[in-house]
């Protein structure tokens, strides 16, 4: 009896701390379980943030779009970088809302100003493009004639020095004799001319460095027919009285160069030379140089005469 007493008092003892540790068990199961429902919620908290956060960037990104629903928003801000001088900023707006301004009282607009984004940043070989683009397609509207207008100014500054080749420059020339021909009246025609003399003078100098190489190289029958052509093209250029001094001096070499028989034309066409500087360039310079060259030659010329009488 009194060891089934014991045992059953033994079995109680151990019953009091296993409930207790049980209880403890119970209890921190449930605050780890609000731990980790705290956790979560943060967590929840925190990715709901984010997507906000995402959500928000995305509509802000769509609203700075390029869009017929921003395209207000748009246009004021390109007037802006426009007005600022951030040409190349307004440009690359004015580029996107241009489609979207197809058959609206703006396209035209949009156009022109695209066209002068780029001739103020000095890129004239665009600025030319678009210019020239907007007077084909909007040839009635009152900005037509001035955009042609600057189409030739484009190229006007696109043409290289005379070294270079001169394709962009007889383009120039091309364009500035249309737009005199479609605008005959218009106020830009002076300024038109002097750029065309400018472009023409250019062409000249070219020529007249060919002309000039020729000679100082001795291919003296080339610099002949180099120089004449240059007087038929350029009568009026700066560089003519030279030109026919060069024409003196070359056929004046070639000639005391020359086999014998052919002195004598030769020095002739030193002579002949010479009254196309006394005719048309009489205060040249050169002109008194090519006449000791020219007086030189007339002696030469009778020298040969007088030999061949007396042969």
């Amino acid at each position: 009896m009194a060891k089934i007493i014991l045992i059953i008092l033994t079995i109680i003892a151990l019953a009091i701390p296993l409930r207790g540790f049980s209880q403890v068990v119970s209890s921190n199961s449930a605050e780890n379980g609000q731990t980790v429902s705290s956790q979560t919620a943060d967590t929840n908290s925190v990715s709901s943030n984010k997507d906000t956060q995402k959500k928000t960037k995305k509509k802000s990104g769509k609203s700075n779009k390029v869009s017929f629903e921003t395209f207000d928003m748009n246009y004021a801000k390109a007037l802006r970088f426009y007005q600022n001088g951030q040409y190349l900023s307004a440009a690359r707006l004015f580029e996107e809302l241009y489609p979207l301004s197809l058959g609206t009282p703006v396209a035209d607009t949009l156009l022109y100003l695209f066209a002068d984004c780029y001739y103020k940043n000095k890129d004239y070989e665009l600025a030319a493009f678009h210019f020239k683009d907007y007077a084909r397609h909007y040839p009635g509207t009152e900005r037509a004639e001035e955009a042609h207008f600057m189409c030739v100014k484009s190229v006007f500054e696109v043409s290289p020095v005379y070294s270079l080749d001169q394709s962009s420059t007889l383009y120039a020339i091309d364009e500035m004799d249309l737009f005199i021909k479609t605008y005959p009246y218009s106020p830009h025609v002076e300024e038109c001319n002097k750029m065309l003399d400018l472009l023409r003078e250019k062409l000249a100098k070219k020529d007249f460095e060919i002309a000039k190489l020729y000679y100082n190289t001795d291919n003296y029958e080339a610099a002949q027919i180099a120089i004449k052509n240059f007087l038929k093209e350029y009568p009026s250029s700066q560089y003519a009285h030279e030109a026919v001094y060069i024409l003196v001096k070359n056929n004046h070499e070639y000639a005391r160069k020359s086999v014998a028989k052919k002195k004598r034309e030769r020095y002739q066409a030193c002579v002949d030379a010479f009254k196309i500087m006394q005719a048309q360039y009489p205060n040249s310079g050169y002109y008194m140089d090519a006449k000791k060259l020219a007086d030189d030659a007339i002696q030469q010329i009778n020298k040969i005469k007088n030999q061949n009488i007396n042969q």
